[in-house]
């Protein structure tokens, strides 16, 4: 029967314990510092909506352009690409090309989390367009609809942005827009619409409004509030 020594490794030294603790601690940093950039980075990149504008070398193609140049050069959140249609067709197709509701959302989500980081105001403007009952041809509602949305456009801010939530409901985004500002919005907006429904003739509208911090806390109460509004549950 033979027999021996077992020999046991020497323990590690206190040195190099240390330095591996602090190699452990700088890749968590480093991993941290990582998810922190890709998520800012997904949240602020800028959605691009296309906008119908016509007819060619017409005001409003030269406001729609402007309006692009001033979004790009803002960074804001949303860039415009300007597509130039014939007539009265411009106006209906607008309405194809507006950011439906789930795009709000979206939209509502990102700013209001910089609102709340930053701690600034936020508003909706909302807008429920009813085309006049004189109007029976589809063709001649959807005109309508379209010079209202065009209304709307026209009087935007270059940080605004403008959502078809549901059918004949819009929504204005202002970013970092306390309540006066958003009582001088709602003032160009309901001009710009008095104008285009030539003294009620084409289409009735009503408002709405909602404002972070005063009327709502959370981005969902004003997603809520916004949806109540868009499909006819309440209204804000």
């Amino acid at each position: 029967m033979t027999g021996g020594f077992e020999l046991a490794e020497p323990p590690p030294s206190p040195r190099s314990a240390v330095r591996k603790a602090t190699f452990i601690t700088i890749a968590g940093v480093l991993a941290i510092i990582g998810a922190l950039v890709s998520t800012y980075y997904f949240a602020m990149r800028p959605v691009t909506l296309k906008i119908a504008v016509g007819p060619a070398n017409s005001e409003d193609v030269r406001v729609v352009q402007a309006l692009t140049q001033a979004f790009t050069q803002s960074h804001a959140y949303v860039r415009l690409r300007p597509v130039q249609t014939d007539g009265a067709v411009a106006s209906a197709d607008l309405l194809a090309t507006l950011a439906g509701f789930s795009n709000f959302q979206d939209q509502l989500a990102m700013g209001f989390r910089r609102a709340a980081q930053i701690r600034e105001p936020l508003s909706l403007v909302l807008v429920r367009v009813q085309p006049s009952p004189k109007l029976q041809d589809p063709r001649e509602v959807s005109l309508a609809m379209g010079e209202a949305a065009r209304a709307l456009v026209r009087k935007l801010r270059t940080e605004d942005s403008l959502f078809l939530l549901s059918p004949g409901v819009f929504g204005i985004f202002l970013p970092n827009t306390a309540r006066p500002g958003m009582h001088r919005v709602i003032e160009r907006v309901t001009e710009g619409l008095i104008e285009a429904s030539s003294s009620g003739n084409r289409f009735r509208f009503n408002l709405g409004m909602v404002n972070y911090p005063e009327q709502a806390s959370t981005a969902r109460e004003m997603e809520q509030l916004a949806y109540a509004f868009s499909f006819g549950t309440g209204s804000a």
